[in-house]
């Protein structure tokens, strides 16, 4: 099992003197991944739902800090040799696809193959509206725009044409470290999203409240694959882990679920400080890893 941090830009995260020496340690200690989180504004005010809260709104205030993502990652990679990079997750319809290619790919290579590019369709109306961009069809502008990503990241000419991308007669330079470029990590449950991770994703971005929940989520992705001819197991699951409510006895149940990589905001550990649980959870569990 591989163990990540989540997330790894916001709130004491944002302050660099901190952050540096922060990820270094977590990665002498073993931690695998720190991962992000995306919003560019979050409105004081917003009647979108966000769905992994039963209040309908994100766990943390609309004037927490919050680094953009690509930009963090890049902070940190600069620092660190070993740690992955994964952003958990950001959102695709939001951005100029082209301009994230180019970004996922310059960063790619300058960490020698270290990115793993979580996406996924957004919630937030109003941030669209801030930003603007169209909210409705989002869901098939994201799936045009991963084909889209893959495409352009062969290295060769690149001759795509849809609905919301044309793209041709030019090849991204420099291309990705990694063979087959950028991982993409598609996070969501929905049945669409889940659709959407067997069609393209290399990895899955998976959230679930508690071990009966994640078995729904993985069993409905298993049924999707068999739909579409995939094999499950070439899709990397990385999950949350609830290690403060649900102990390390669970640690066997997400394996056998198949369950590759667990993601843990330090927070919920209850600690007096992130380094603390940080330094406590890499002695419980990491140490402990064969």
């Amino acid at each position: 099992m591989k163990f990540g941090i989540v997330p790894i830009n916001l709130g004491e995260f944002t302050n660099p003197d901190m952050l540096i020496p922060f990820v270094q340690h977590a990665e002498a200690l073993g931690y695998e991944s720190v991962w992000t989180a995306e919003h560019v504004i979050i409105p004081k005010e917003y009647s979108s739902v966000y769905p992994y809260n039963p209040s309908g709104k994100v766990p943390f205030s609309p004037t927490a800090e919050i680094i953009d993502p690509l930009v963090a990652l890049t902070f940190i990679a600069a620092a660190t040799t070993r740690l992955r990079l994964g952003t958990g997750v950001n959102i695709l319809p939001q951005m100029n696809p082209l301009y994230l290619a180019k970004w996922a790919s310059s960063i790619d290579h300058l960490s020698r193959g270290r990115l793993m590019l979580g996406l996924g369709i957004g919630w937030l109306r109003e941030e669209f509206e801030a930003i603007g961009v169209p909210f409705a069809q989002r869901g098939k502008r994201s799936d045009e725009y991963l084909q889209a990503l893959k495409a352009v990241w062969t290295g060769e000419d690149v001759n795509y044409q849809g609905e919301f991308v044309r793209w041709q007669g030019f090849a991204m330079r420099p291309r990705p470290a990694q063979p087959g470029g950028v991982p993409l990590v598609i996070g969501g449950v929905s049945p669409t999203a889940i659709r959407r991770v067997a069609r393209y994703g290399d990895g899955w971005y998976v959230i679930g409240k508690d071990l009966d929940e994640y078995r729904t989520h993985i069993a409905a992705l298993n049924d999707e694959c068999a739909r579409q001819g995939r094999n499950p197991r070439e899709i990397e699951m990385t999950a949350y882990w609830n290690y403060y409510g649900e102990g390390l006895e669970s640690l066997a149940v997400y394996e056998e679920l198949g369950v590759q990589r667990l993601l843990i905001n330090l927070r919920a550990l209850r600690d007096r400080d992130v380094t603390t649980a940080l330094e406590r959870f890499a002695d419980e569990v990491i140490a402990k890893q064969g």
